[in-house]
């Protein structure tokens, strides 16, 4: 995973922190906007590695295939789940089965990339899912929430910095 992950993991943790400030904690207005500036700071990171020279992290055409339909099957499975919590009038697990769907879609890329802190991800955002569950409402979907938007952001800045040093080694090396 490399600083277009980073990038798009935290625009996701974001989107936690947001909505979980938005459905748990009723809030409005500028402070949606707050997490934002988390996905700023680190997409101008990632930004700036994707621009460095040399040769970052690309994942191989198989790591391709198995983001790609990991990455629809989670769009399906965010519907599904979505339509699920809402049809059994139960808006409070929202958040936690949001976090197990996109928990569980790491795990196909993990075996695909063979790459272990995808594993790590996948289980800290499932983790994050059966927090939210345990504790019920109104207190779960702000753990499972924060939780998942905290495992984004630090698997982002992760990217971004082993993304940084595999072009840094190859500019060196090379």
């Amino acid at each position: 995973m490399g600083a277009w992950g980073a990038f798009i993991m935290s625009f996701f943790g974001a989107v936690f922190a947001s909505l979980t400030l938005y459905w748990q904690w009723q809030l409005t207005g500028i402070v949606l906007a707050l997490p934002f500036l988390g996905f700023a700071l680190i997409g101008l990171a990632a930004g700036y590695v994707m621009r460095r020279p040399g040769k970052g992290i690309e994942p191989t055409p198989g790591e391709e295939r198995a983001i790609m339909w990991s990455s629809i099957g989670e769009g399906i499975g965010l519907f599904l789940a979505a339509n699920i919590v809402i049809n059994l009038h139960r808006p409070d697990l929202l958040l936690p089965a949001m976090a197990l769907v996109v928990g569980l879609h790491f795990l196909p890329i993990a075996y695909a990339a063979a790459f272990r802190p995808f594993y790590v991800l996948g289980a800290a955002l499932v983790v994050a899912a059966f927090a939210g569950f345990l504790a019920g409402a109104p207190t779960g979907g702000a753990v499972a929430g924060f939780m998942a938007a905290g495992a984004l952001w630090l698997a982002a800045g992760m990217a971004v910095r082993r993304d940084w040093l595999a072009k840094r080694s190859a500019v060196v090396g090379g």
